[in-house]
């Protein structure tokens, strides 16, 4: 267990030292040099250690050691190597690593698979350089479009399409078929929260990823002066928006879990403050495992808004830009996950993700299942970001078991 935990730690040292930042961060952005830089030195790193190599049309790059009996049959296990801007050192790059460290356990102990295994590092997740998130496996299952991408810009102006071509990849062949070989994926990743860490767990079985819906809230009152309008004739957009906020947050606590609601940002105009708040906005995320109640919860919290508005006279205006249902994971590779640490004595908790991975998309065409390792803290996207060395091992031990199982038994 020692030699896992520093050969893994050495990993995550070296795998982050491709966008590292002066104040201990990475910032490794789709496309940059620093993305190349670090998918050439995972490709160099998955060869010596006797992986076949390549990449696809889009940049994902895939390690595989094939398997002797069913090679059309293959066991998949990786993340995204993209970073958030000054981002930690774990998100995405540790389920590579972890990918990479079980695969390579399991060849030189058992030899070759009977179906084949192959990590991926996928391309990008985050959407941390271009407006558009899961490019890497969304590609992959073939439901990436053209026409989403090829219009848009960074930060920088430049355009997607011209950052693709000079890091040397292209659009996928839209008239290919996705691939059908892949029989399992599973992705191993930090938990990015702290429920792990309070309960004194090393791993989690996660057995479904939320659904998100996301709301624009806008209202429009009457701006007016502050000294000479009394309260009882004021149209004021934030005392509206206030009342809404509250009323909202009030009913996520009394709901309960997994419900989690978030009014992440709040705009007012005139912003001065000598003038009563003629418009008001303010964003509400809204996520739940379970559709019905997250549509329920969403419908409850507008009719309480519409209440409130027309309450306080003032008109109101809610765009609802994010609707995505929560995704399960398959049962028959949670049985498995489930069982592997039962029987090697690795506590585990079963329990929902409340942010994104590319295991959502996966799911949808492939049988899925994600491990989660605790998050000091609870922090992620932050040079902070930490998860001890013990912890990082009893995720690869899981993730070993696991795919030993899915990949070796008959």
């Amino acid at each position: 267990m020692e030699n896992i935990q520093t050969e893994t730690v050495r990993l995550v040292e070296w795998l982050s030292q491709f966008g590292n930042d002066p104040d201990g961060g990475v910032s490794r952005l789709l496309y940059s040099k620093e993305w190349t830089a670090a998918q050439k030195a995972l490709e160099q790193y998955m060869q010596e250690e006797g992986f076949t190599t390549y990449y696809d049309e889009i940049g994902n790059l895939y390690g595989r050691l094939e398997g002797s009996q069913h090679p059309d049959e293959t066991i998949m296990s990786g993340s995204h190597v993209d970073t958030v801007r000054n981002g930690g050192k774990y998100d995405g790059q540790y389920g590579i690593i972890a990918a990479l460290m079980a695969m390579r356990a399991l060849k030189r102990q058992y030899g070759q698979p009977l179906r084949t295994l192959e990590v991926v590092s996928f391309a990008e997740e985050e959407g941390s350089r271009f407006p558009y998130t899961f490019w890497g496996s969304k590609n992959l299952m073939g439901v990436a479009k053209k026409e989403d991408v090829q219009d848009i810009a960074d930060f920088n102006g430049v355009p997607f399409t011209e950052a693709m071509e000079q890091a040397g990849f292209r659009f996928r062949d839209g008239s290919a078929e996705p691939r059908t070989d892949i029989k399992a994926f599973v992705e191993l990743h930090i938990e990015q929260g702290s429920v792990l860490e309070h309960e004194g767990l090393s791993v989690g079985v996660v057995h479904s990823i939320v659904g998100q819906r996301r709301f624009t809230v806008e209202i429009s009152g009457e701006a007016n002066h502050a000294g000479t309008t009394p309260m009882g004739y004021r149209k004021d957009a934030v005392h509206a928006a206030g009342r809404m906020i509250q009323q909202i947050l009030d009913q996520a606590q009394a709901h309960g879990d997994p419900l989690v609601t978030t009014v992440g940002k709040i705009e007012v105009k005139p912003n001065v403050v000598n003038v009563v708040p003629g418009k008001a906005l303010f964003t509400l995320d809204i996520r739940h495992t379970d559709k019905a109640e997250l549509i329920r919860f969403s419908d409850e919290v507008t009719e309480l808004m519409k209440r409130t508005a027309r309450k306080i006279g003032v008109e109101l205006n809610i765009e609802m830009w994010m609707d995505e249902d929560p995704v399960p994971m398959n049962n028959r590779i949670l049985d498995v996950l489930e069982r592997q640490c039962r029987e090697h004595n690795i506590p585990f908790k079963s329990m929902h993700s409340g942010a994104g991975h590319d295991s959502q998309i996966m799911a949808k065409f492939v049988p899925t299942a994600m491990l989660f390792v605790p998050s000091r803290k609870g922090i992620s996207h932050n040079p902070e970001e930490y998860t001890s060395p013990e912890q990082l091992a009893d995720g690869i031990e899981a993730l070993t078991h696991a795919l030993y199982e899915l990949a070796y038994q008959a």
